[in-house]
């Protein structure tokens, strides 16, 4: 797969990801870089601005783009077996790469041990991703599951407390105790937690509003949720 950008690109190098073939821009002049991948002994080639802008969709990718082994998903079954505390994120539905970057970005943060996906309409693991991450994607582990909803029960089944987020709730996301196992559940950008998953949860939990918009950006609502879980722990 291709991804681009500085930082997505030295986290690649850095986590030792396999890389097919590594571009610059013939009119990249920062030594750094260039120093950094000539000491990881990484072979790179240097081309025209135009090729990079095809093969990156005319991606900002800062000069320097990347063909590397794919992002693997890990196995949710040994995560269970093996963590006694566990926190964790379920997202329902996210199609947005850009949401989905940022939130991994901040599951790094705060040294998160998985974030679920559904592999049905659900964005997945790219490029985008991998930018706006900043190069978190590497550090994150991510489990792709077939149903959210069985998902859920397994992790109630491994006694993992499972919140949901519904604004029309009465208890508030500071009413999150220390469960010691917990998976928080976002939902879509447009409509939020499905019903049934809702339905499915332990909790539910709302932000409080205190101004005129009554909602907000899904990403940012999962780095309260997290931060919130974190501090709980």
């Amino acid at each position: 797969m291709i991804i681009y950008g500085k930082n997505p690109v030295k986290e690649a190098i850095f986590a030792n990801r396999k890389i097919y073939h590594l571009y610059l821009d013939k009119n990249h002049n920062d030594s750094k870089l260039i120093s950094f991948l000539k000491d990881k002994n990484v072979d790179f080639e240097y081309k025209g601005k135009d090729y990079l802008n095809e093969i990156t969709d005319n991606a900002l990718h800062q000069g320097i783009v990347a063909d590397v082994m794919d992002y693997q998903y890990f196995d949710l079954d040994e995560l269970l077996k093996s963590k006694k505390e566990l926190r964790l994120l379920i997202l329902d539905e996210l199609s947005d790469p850009h949401n989905l970057g940022a939130i991994l970005r901040t599951a790094e943060a705060v040294n998160l041990d998985g974030i679920i996906l559904s592999n049905k309409q659900q964005v997945k693991l790219n490029a985008t991703v991998a930018k706006v991450s900043s190069g978190a994607i590497e550090h994150v582990k991510v489990f792709l599951v077939g149903n959210i909803n069985q998902t859920i029960d397994k992790l109630k089944q491994n006694n993992v407390f499972v919140i949901g987020t519904d604004g029309n709730t009465e208890k508030e996301f500071t009413d999150i105790e220390n469960f010691g196992r917990s998976a928080i559940v976002l939902g879509s950008e447009g409509q939020g937690i499905r019903p049934l998953v809702k339905q499915n949860c332990d909790m539910l939990v709302k932000i409080p509003m205190k101004g005129k918009i009554n909602s907000l950006n899904v990403s940012v609502a999962a780095a309260l949720m997290m931060y919130m879980q974190y501090f709980k722990k």
